[in-house]
C-alpha cells in the first residue's frame, strides 16, 4: 500500500493548512508552534531538543478508517507517520525531516507517539 500518497490525500486540505497558518503565525518557528498550540486536544507536541528533535502525537487514534473499523492493522501507522513528515517537509522546506513511529494505539499503546527529527540541511 502506497501510505505516502493516503497520507498527503488525507491532510492535505484539513490538517496542512492549520498547521501552515499557526507556522506562519509563530514566525515560521516549529519551536514556537509547537509551545503555543503543541496541547491541544487532538494533537500534543514536546520540544526534546530546540530547532532539531521533538516528540509529536495523538492522544488517541485520529485515523478515520480505524475509527470506522476498516482495519486494526498496526502497519497503517505508517499513514500516520507519512502525514506527519509530508506536514513537517512542507512546512521546513530544504530541511532533512525523518519521522520514527515510538508507539501505537493499535500496538496497544494509550496513545500514538512520534520521534521527529530535523537536520539543517537536505
Amino acid at each position: 500500500m502506497d501510505y505516502r500518497k493516503k497520507a498527503v490525500s488525507c491532510v492535505k486540505d484539513t490538517v496542512l493548512p492549520v498547521q501552515m497558518a499557526q507556522f506562519r503565525e509563530c514566525g515560521c518557528s516549529l519551536d514556537k508552534q509547537y509551545r503555543k498550540y503543541g496541547d491541544m486536544e487532538g494533537f500534543f507536541a514536546k520540544i526534546i531538543e530546540q530547532g532539531r528533535r521533538y516528540e509529536v502525537g495523538y492522544p488517541k487514534c485520529v485515523c478515520p478508517e480505524v475509527q470506522d473499523g476498516e482495519t486494526e492493522d498496526p502497519a497503517h501507522c505508517e499513514c500516520s507517520r507519512q502525514s506527519i513528515l509530508y506536514i513537517l517537509e512542507t512546512l521546513l522546506p530544504g530541511k532533512q525531516v525523518s519521522v520514527e513511529i515510538m508507539e501505537t494505539v493499535l500496538d496497544g499503546a494509550q496513545r500514538c507517539r512520534f520521534a521527529v527529527t530535523v537536520e539543517s540541511e537536505k
